[in-house]
This record gives structure tokens, C-alpha cells and sequence, in this order.
């Protein structure tokens, strides 16, 4: 049996930092229902194709951007996750921080990207405060984290356990991973205990390109997933990772449905619906941590998969 999480980062963005008081109240209808003249493709039926599904989701909620606008909105959001009976865990872009109407920490007045660009301290306090804003939107005991962009690093891990936080989802080899400062010279794949935190690194894959590619659903084809479950499961991993963003199923402007990934969502959903014998799609809450040192080479994909990917994707950007 597999473990299978299906997470979904959860943020909006107002397509740049001036006027945003202005743009926001637009970008969240966008970002959060994602409506189109097809319907509302957005998180709300995320949620509902995989509790048609049967299928646990984890949605990691970024909270920060309501240091600006407010709590109500991110209530909302907390508000349609808890009501669709899924899993809520914390997601930071610190791109927010210095938007913020207070003052989160001392001195900061330039926009930092990444959480690895603060401090083990900074970081220590901007989890706290994420935690403290999810539960006062709604949110139950969090007890998982991924960092904005992947972009953690091993103080990230650190200040987690500070903050009593069990797991971690912020290694992605593909990304910032390498250079972490985890398990230096190691690619890591498979579940570590690092620092006082479990580490459940994303799902990666060599896609026939000597390169590393992460399985994310506008990113890899439906075929390249279920093909990369079915050798996880045989290759004997204990965990499988893919991410998804409560945008993702719509085309870059935000304005139509993108068909191609809706359908990747549906078939993806009906695949693990159908295969519960194998795969065990979960979250994080009451997981009994695995760990290993000795990490396995990243899954493979034939090229050929890759090339049909290419196409498909090639089709997107063009009707999408």
C-alpha cells in the first residue's frame, strides 16, 4: 500500500504589488471560485470532485495576505475547505510581510521572496503567526507546513519543531532542495527525520531529460502519473506526493476553464477511487511518520511520455 497525498496550495495574488487594495477583492473571486462562462472551476470544485471521489485532500492555506485585507477573507477560505470535510495545513509566501498593516517583525521594510531568506527567529515567528491566523480563521490543529515556493531551508525545520509542527512538505529536488542545507549531497525522495520534523518531500521524477521534474498536475500528464504511482508502489516508496493549486484548472488569464487539466484532475481521481487497494490517498493528520536515511533514485519516465506531455502541453498554451 502507497500513501498518496493530493495537496493543494492555496494563495491569492493581485498580478503585482501596487493598487492592491484595489485589485484584491477581484483576484479573490478569481483565485478562490474561479469563475468562467463554463461555471466556477476554482477551489470550491476541487473540493467537490474529490469528495465525489471519496479521496482526502490536503489544502495548505496561506494566511499571511490577511495581515492586509483582513481575516473574512481568509475565513472564507478556511469556511469552504472545513465544509468540504478536508484537511487544512499552513502555507507561507512571505511576499506578504512587508504589506502588512502591522509590523510582523522588526525592521523589515524590503520585500524578501523566500522564507529561507529570513532568519532561524524570523522564520520561527512568521510560523507562529501563520498558526495563530489559520485558528482564529477556523482552522483545527495544524500539524503539516510547505514553505511558498519551495523555498525553505534547514532553519525551516527548526522552527517548526519550535512551533510544534510534526511534518514538512517543502523538499522538492527539482527546486530548492539540494541546496537546503538536508542531508546535504543527497537527493531526498523518500520520508527523513531532520531536525525534529518529519520531512515528506514532493514526488520527483527524471523525465527522460536528465532532468528533475516534480508531479504537479499542470506540469505532467495524466499517463506520466499513473505510470509513476504504479512504479512507486512496485519499487516498494512509502510515500507519493503531487501538488495542485486552487487556480490550477483554469488557463494563465484566469478567465476560462483549462479542459485539458480538469480532465487530468477527474481521471487522476477516478484512478485512485478505483485503485484503494493500492494507493491510500490521505493527509497528515493521525499519520505515523515513516523515515529513512538511505534514499532511492528518483522515479523515471520513459522519453516518450515526455514528448506526448510536450504536445499535450503545446495544445494548452494554444486553446487553453
Amino acid at each position: 500500500m502507497l500513501d498518496v497525498f493530493f495537496t493543494v496550495d492555496v494563495e491569492i495574488w493581485c498580478d503585482g504589488w501596487t493598487n492592491i487594495d484595489e485589485k484584491f477583492p477581484s483576484a479573490f473571486r478569481k483565485y478562490i471560485y474561479g469563475p468562467t462562462a463554463r461555471g466556477n472551476f476554482g477551489l470550491p470544485y476541487q473540493l467537490a470532485v474529490l469528495n465525489d471521489h471519496g479521496l482526502t485532500g490536503v489544502f495548505f492555506i496561506e494566511p499571511l495576505f490577511s495581515t492586509h485585507f483582513g481575516e473574512q477573507p481568509l475565513a472564507e477560505i478556511v469556511g469552504l475547505v472545513r465544509e468540504g470535510g478536508q484537511e487544512m495545513q499552513l502555507h507561507l509566501h512571505t511576499e506578504w510581510v512587508d504589506e502588512s498593516t502591522q509590523s510582523l517583525l522588526e525592521g523589515t521594510r524590503v520585500k524578501r521572496q523566500h522564507l529561507r531568506y529570513f532568519s532561524l527567529q524570523e522564520q520561527t515567528v512568521l510560523i507562529a503567526l501563520g498558526l495563530r491566523l489559520l485558528r482564529q480563521a477556523g482552522a483545527p490543529s495544524i500539524d503539516a507546513f510547505r514553505a511558498g515556493s519551495f523555498a525553505f531551508d534547514a532553519n525551516t525545520l527548526r522552527a517548526l519543531a519550535a512551533s510544534g509542527v510534526t511534518f514538512d512538505s517543502s523538499y522538492n529536488a527539482s527546486m530548492f532542495g539540494p541546496d537546503s542545507g538536508v542531508m546535504p549531497g543527497v537527493t531526498v525522495v523518500e520520508p527523513i527525520a531532520c531536525a525534529g520534523v518529519y520531512e515528506y518531500p514532493m514526488t520527483v521524477f527524471n523525465d527522460g531529460t536528465n532532468a528533475l521534474r516534480h508531479t504537479q498536475l499542470t506540469a505532467c500528464s495524466y499517463l506520466e502519473m499513473e505510470a509513476l504511482l504504479w512504479q512507486a508502489l512496485d519499487s516498494g516508496r512509502s510515500a507519493f506526493t503531487i501538488l495542485c493549486h486552487n487556480f490550477e484548472l483554469l488557463n494563465q488569464a484566469l478567465d476560462r476553464s483549462d479542459a485539458v487539466v480538469v480532465k487530468r484532475l477527474e481521471k487522476l481521481c477516478r484512478f485512485l477511487d478505483r485503485n484503494r487497494d493500492s494507493f491510500r490517498v490521505r493527509g497528515y493528520q493521525g499519520l505515523k511518520p515513516q523515515a529513512t536515511q538511505v534514499q532511492p533514485t528518483p522515479l523515471t519516465s520513459p522519453l516518450w511520455r515526455t514528448g506526448a506531455r510536450a504536445l499535450q502541453q503545446a495544445y494548452r498554451r494554444t486553446y487553453g
